[in-house]
């Protein structure tokens, strides 16, 4: 939701409303869609109120946009909803976009929350946001990757322990000369004899970093 990059009028915000408001996702997302065009110094008095409209409407298609909405045109009331989503909606699609938003607003604050949330959600959806989420940021701590990736590769779902084990081969290659990177290849290891195909395969190829 880039700020709107030239002359042409905002949307009038009444209309945004009572769209966003209406119970029809086809009126709700177009809607939401449009606040893109509104420029940053409308973010806290326009755009932030019409995604928290939004994201507390019926349908998951338009939560989850709202949800995406929250994680650029960031603020406080806009944490607080997502934290709320991430953990109590109903909905996975939901909580994994709730979760990509959080860690948008800087992993040193994400991460206590989507480590919880984490350990706390077996929805593979779920998972897989948090793990990617995380796995883009630069300046995470290789510990948190390291306790992050042990979590993913005891899930029983095996695109989640794909996920854990390509984090454990970042890590294998990235701290070859710290304990971090020890524990990450210990933890590869056995995942060579994983049952499903595609773990060995991210484990042998992170292992290769060793």
């Amino acid at each position: 939701m880039a700020a709107q990059p030239d002359d042409r009028p905002c949307p009038d915000a009444a209309t945004l409303r009572e769209a966003i408001a209406s119970g029809d996702p086809m009126r709700a997302m177009p809607a939401l869609a449009t606040l893109r065009e509104f420029p940053e110094d409308q973010t806290e008095t326009v755009v932030v109120p019409l995604l928290l409209l939004g994201a507390e409407q019926e349908a998951f298609l338009v939560r989850s946009l709202s949800c995406s909405g929250l994680g650029v045109r960031r603020s406080e009331a806009g944490w607080a909803l997502l934290e709320r989503l991430l953990r109590n909606d109903e909905d996975a699609n939901v909580r994994a976009e709730a979760a990509n938003s959080l860690a948008s607003y800087g992993v040193e604050r994400a991460w206590p929350l989507l480590r919880d949330s984490f350990a706390a959600d077996n929805a593979w959806l779920v998972r897989c946001s948090i793990l990617s989420a995380l796995a883009e940021q630069p300046g995470i701590d290789p510990a948190w990757l390291l306790e992050l990736g042990q979590l993913a590769i005891e899930d029983g779902d095996g695109t989640v322990r794909v996920g854990g084990a390509e984090i454990l081969g970042r890590l294998v290659r990235e701290q070859a000369a710290d304990v971090v990177g020890s524990q990450a290849r210990a933890l590869l290891q056995p995942l060579q004899q994983d049952t499903d195909h595609r773990v060995v395969a991210a484990a042998l190829n992170g292992l290769q970093g060793s």
